[in-house]
């Protein structure tokens, strides 16, 4: 076993070394709840296999970690009576990624609960066509 994977913590909370409070799993996928909530009921979605981030996931990896969002989102909405939730995943340090074992946060939301979407902005003349040229560039 790597060391990384010696010293991830959601790799101890699979093999069973670290106490969570699971609501969820499979043979590939685990979901626990966060132990910081942002809502009550704020779950973590996990694969299993340890992947940093996002980007180095295969794809059915990522496949199977959607699907059991959505069926651990729709558990959400029903037994807490959430209007709606957020699905985010933090990549990467700069985007306040703490845990560098891929996971998703599926939190609860409620009209009421006082959090508040993203700043928004707008593009400056011609600077979202400049931009979508950068990124267009880069996935050819």
């Amino acid at each position: 076993m790597k060391q990384e994977q010696q010293n991830c913590i959601f790799c101890k909370i699979i093999r069973g070394e670290v106490p969570s409070t699971k609501v969820y799993e499979d043979e590939k996928i685990i979901a626990f709840l966060d132990i910081r909530p942002i809502t009550e009921g704020h779950t973590l979605v996990v694969p299993k296999a340890h992947t940093s981030g996002l980007l180095d996931t295969p794809g059915q990896t990522l496949a199977e970690l959607v699907f059991a969002a959505q069926k651990i989102g729709q558990a959400l909405v029903t037994s807490l009576g959430a209007e709606g939730f957020n699905l985010t995943c933090n990549n990467g340090k700069a985007s306040g990624q703490v845990v560098f074992h891929l996971h998703f946060h599926l939190i609860p939301r409620r009209a009421s609960d006082g959090l508040s979407s993203w700043p928004h902005r707008e593009y400056a003349l011609g600077e979202a066509e400049k931009m979508a040229e950068k990124i267009k560039s880069a996935l050819q």
